[in-house]
């Protein structure tokens, strides 16, 4: 409870020293103070979107379980759940990656490649701000993980 305490200040701070259409840009100094500010308040957006979203899959399950009479209507429902709690499994994991996000701002590492140290690039920190390479060094990865499973 303590962390989404600080999760809030720190969701009002960061909107109290942003404008509300500040996006970084790279003509800035690069994971300057405000930068980091943005991706804090960014990350912490969507987790909270995200535990919304489980809440009202866990009001859903809470109501009831649905009970079709016919035997198609009852297999689509259940079909329907199954893909709803593998959907939440998934966002689960993201959390874990958000939360990890978070602790490299706050341990001034965000933005920096994992393995080459190379900023990453704000485009796409943007476009996936739990990002933990630089494009280069996650297509090499990823091609060692398709000649590792295709072995």
């Amino acid at each position: 409870m303590a962390a989404a305490a600080s999760e809030e200040t720190i969701l009002k701070e960061a909107k109290k020293a942003l404008e509300p259409d500040y996006i970084p840009r790279d003509d800035e100094e690069y994971m300057n103070e405000r930068q980091q500010t943005y991706f804090q308040m960014l990350l912490i957006e969507w987790k909270r979107s995200i535990h919304d979203a489980a809440g009202q899959t866990l009001q859903s399950l809470a109501d009831g379980p649905m009970r079709e009479a016919d035997l198609a209507d009852r297999a689509s429902s259940e079909t329907d759940w199954g893909i709803e709690l593998r959907t939440r499994d998934r966002q689960r994991k993201l959390v874990a990656k958000i939360d990890a996000a978070l602790r490299r701002i706050e341990q001034g590492e965000y933005g920096y490649c994992e393995v080459s140290g190379d900023p990453i690039g704000l485009k796409r920190l943007i476009a996936r701000p739990v990002a933990t390479m630089t494009v280069e060094a996650q297509e090499a990865h990823e091609r060692r993980e398709k000649i590792s499973r295709d072995d």
